[in-house]
């Protein structure tokens, strides 16, 4: 387990500020957010690259927060893999033993199996210069993992291959978490990367934790405006709550949505995720409370799917299948319907 409390660190023009983190053993956790939101800081600062002005990090009962990083018990893997080009591939994997002094009839018992678990066996005479960028990456996780680090930290593993590459060492970090259970930490910006990846999740934003939670719980109920926008919820308003014999309803530009969180009277924001606004051509039978009438103003083709915002007169955006896209024939102009479920309407305050 990795505990971060209370971490706070100044670094060139940016800051950590006030960290609070656990994360539980044999989990694997996700660091996400924008770009310059602190997470590179933060993972180099539990490896020890870095020392927290004040707070402190412990792994499992033993605080670290003053420990060199080669006596923490962590392996990490930057974005651009940081191979020796020197080096063969078995050179760089064995690497951590050497400086270590293990004996060579262990490095070579060590090495022949992890280069079996990661699947670079067939690649151990080769250069670094001679590699894919998913097997450089490979190669990376063998020497991080050869060491039998307590915990692996990750930082933008996947952002610098292409879309297969990707999505190939994704469904393999998938593999080698559930065969060896490692305590993981992986930063990225990918949100999708989070969902497919993670148990649980941290968003930060600005050197500060914004939320943290199941990718669901943070991507289905985003606590911020931050958080929504993050996530691409898209659809995001800001109006008044209002409590009437039992419901509660949220009010902006004149229209009312039927919500089924309750929340106290006043202003507050809603958040709305385009895969739950329903737009139909016809009106719907069902008697939802929350179906309006409006015009399509934009249609922007994703491929699989079609983004359609529609003007109520508020713009909401609901995200189509092509087929059905193309059953309806939609078209700018068109009047169309939209509903929306109450569940699928989340409140925050800021």
């Amino acid at each position: 387990m990795i505990s971060v409390r209370g971490l706070c660190l100044g670094f060139r023009d940016f800051a950590l500020r006030d960290v609070n983190l656990t994360i539980e053993t044999s989990e694997y956790f996700m660091l996400v957010g924008p770009t310059g939101a602190g997470k590179t800081l933060l993972l180099e600062t539990i490896a020890g690259l870095h020392s927290p002005d004040s707070g402190e990090i412990w792994s499992d009962d033993i605080n670290i927060t003053g420990l060199e990083p080669e006596k923490r018990g962590v392996g990490i893997v930057y974005q651009d893999s940081a191979l020796f080009p020197h080096l063969s591939v078995a050179g760089n994997i064995t690497f951590g033993l050497r400086v270590r002094k293990v004996n060579k009839s262990s490095i070579e018992k060590s090495l022949q199996e992890m280069a079996a678990t990661v699947g670079v066996t067939h690649l151990l005479n080769r250069m670094p210069g001679n590699l894919s960028g998913g097997e450089r990456q490979k190669v990376a996780l063998a020497r991080a993992l050869i060491v039998k680090p307590r915990v692996l930290l990750l930082d933008e593993p996947l952002s610098a291959l292409d879309p297969e590459s990707r999505e190939n060492l994704r469904e393999e970090l998938r593999a080698l978490h559930k065969t060896l259970g490692i305590t993981t930490v992986h930063v990225t910006h990918d949100f999708d990367e989070a969902i497919s990846l993670g148990n649980r999740l941290a968003v930060l934003g600005d050197g500060e934790i914004r939320q943290v939670g199941t990718p669901q719980q943070v991507f289905r109920a985003p606590n911020s405006e931050f958080v929504a926008r993050f996530t691409l919820t898209g659809n995001i308003y800001a109006g008044e709550i209002s409590n009437r014999q039992g419901k509660t309803v949220f009010i902006v530009s004149g229209m009312e949505f039927t919500v089924a969180a309750s929340h106290a009277n006043g202003a507050a924001h809603a958040a709305i995720r385009p895969e739950n606004v329903l737009i139909t051509s016809n009106a719907p039978q069902s008697g939802d409370h929350n179906c309006f009438a409006g015009v399509i103003k934009g249609i922007v083709d994703r491929g699989a799917t079609v983004s359609v915002t529609v003007c109520l007169p508020l713009e909401i955006t609901g995200l189509l299948t092509r087929h059905a896209f193309e059953t309806m024939s939609l078209s700018i102009g068109q009047q169309v319907y939209v509903t929306i479920k109450s569940e699928a309407i989340q409140l925050f305050d800021k």
